[in-house]
């Protein structure tokens, strides 16, 4: 699915495409409703860029034992376990 956003909306905001899509990133992060991988996609940051940016904002990353058995079993589907 794609939103439009319409240039005077981001004018108005005075911000760019990017900017926005960082900061819808950041908002759903922190109200956890995406992962920070998933985050980090939409703001189209590699992670650890993305998490210098959170961090600059006093955003907790919150990773938690769900996330950690997720990425547990994306290790050992790339075979790095």
């Amino acid at each position: 699915m794609a939103v439009l956003i319409p240039d005077d909306i981001l004018k108005a905001a005075e911000m760019s495409e990017a900017q926005l899509k960082l900061e819808i990133a950041i908002l759903l992060f922190q109200q956890d409703r995406i992962s920070i991988g998933k985050a980090r996609h939409l703001a189209g940051m590699h992670l650890l860029e993305f998490q210098k940016e959170i961090a600059s904002r006093g955003i907790c990353i919150h990773y938690d034992v769900e996330e950690f058995e997720e990425d547990m079993k994306t290790l050992q589907a790339l075979g790095r376990l």
